[in-house]
């Protein structure tokens, strides 16, 4: 399985988090939907309110890095940058299984 995969854990400003879900929504997430090399996406919220989660796997570690320099990404990052604690925590994961994916 050559998919890349990363979990993501941003640290919002206090009660920013809402705002930034907004500028996700408004960039990220038709980049997402539009991107076929986002095999999942998965964001979401915890019980502490300053934090937002994301779980993605990509088709490729090339991918990945190629949606960084997208236009989408780049507001995104512009917009939502003074609302953040700082750069998301990153870890990257190899997937051993996937339900439902091809291989």
């Amino acid at each position: 399985m050559n998919r890349y995969a990363l979990f993501l854990q941003h640290r919002t400003k206090p009660d920013m988090r809402a705002e930034v879900q907004k500028i996700w929504q408004k960039h990220m997430q038709p980049a997402i939907d539009g991107n076929a090399a986002h095999e999942v996406y998965v964001y979401s919220f915890g019980a502490d309110t300053d934090r937002i989660c994301a779980f993605q796997v990509y088709s490729s570690a090339e991918e990945a890095g190629a949606f960084l320099k997208t236009q989408a990404y780049l507001d995104y990052e512009r917009e939502a940058a003074p609302l953040l604690e700082g750069p998301p925590q990153v870890e990257v994961l190899q997937p051993q299984w996937i339900k439902g994916a091809r291989t």
